[in-house]
């Protein structure tokens, strides 16, 4: 029998999409030279945490929330009545996040977006900074999505580290992903790769663990 949870989140998936049910345990990212990363996921579901409020006190709308996965932070400012909208690669993550009262496209954030130009605060949350494998990239195309007068709010690793690997997503049976490129920033390297894009660090800060950057068109 199929179920509508079964419609929702498919059956043969790769462990990523496997780790947007709740309560699937934790997820990995395994580097290509054996290393194991913790991904967040007990986040993913859950209430935004005191760390996550410092991002969304932060939020001016319209809010684009890239790499949105199941949606918390954008369903989240839309309660509060901000206009946010998420985009994730994943199928799996905008029917969750749509499912859920938000809304969200399921689009890279590579693909043209809408309002482009015109967004106010663009989210690189949870480690989304390493989406592709190329900060400097990445940063290059939000900041090309934002007003002048936006903002990109990003979580950085809190150690001072700056590096790029191939990896896969792991979880605790074993099940391996495809490998894809990703990449890790702390907050010195976040402010060399601001400089070189013509960026500024207008605020920084950490809550708990976790370590958020601001950024703006100099």
């Amino acid at each position: 029998m199929t179920t509508d949870e079964d419609r929702l989140h498919g059956g043969d998936e790769d462990p990523y999409a496997l780790a947007l049910r709740p309560g699937r345990g934790p997820v990995y990212l395994r580097s290509a030279d054996g290393r194991r990363i913790r991904m967040p996921v007990h986040r993913w579901y859950a209430r935004p945490t005191m760390a996550d409020k410092t991002v969304l006190e932060r939020c001016v709308g319209p809010v684009l929330d890239v790499g949105c996965g199941p949606g918390r932070l954008c369903r989240e400012l839309l309660g509060r009545g901000v206009l946010a909208l998420g985009v994730d690669i994943a199928p799996r993550a905008v029917a969750l996040t749509t499912a859920l009262g938000g809304l969200a496209l399921c689009r890279s954030v590579f693909d043209r977006l809408p309002a482009e130009t015109g967004w106010q605060t663009v989210l690189l949350i949870d480690g989304n900074i390493g989406i592709g494998g190329d900060p400097r990239g990445l940063l290059r195309r939000c900041g090309a999505l934002i007003a002048p007068t936006g903002r990109l709010v990003i979580e950085v690793v809190c150690q001072d580290v700056e590096e790029f690997f191939t990896a896969r997503f792991e979880d605790i049976h074993g099940h391996n992903g495809p490998m894809f490129p990703w990449a890790r920033l702390g907050l010195r390297a976040l402010h060399g790769a601001a400089e070189d894009l013509g960026l500024r660090v207008t605020d920084q800060w950490m809550s708990g663990r976790r370590c958020f950057a601001a950024l703006a068109h100099r």
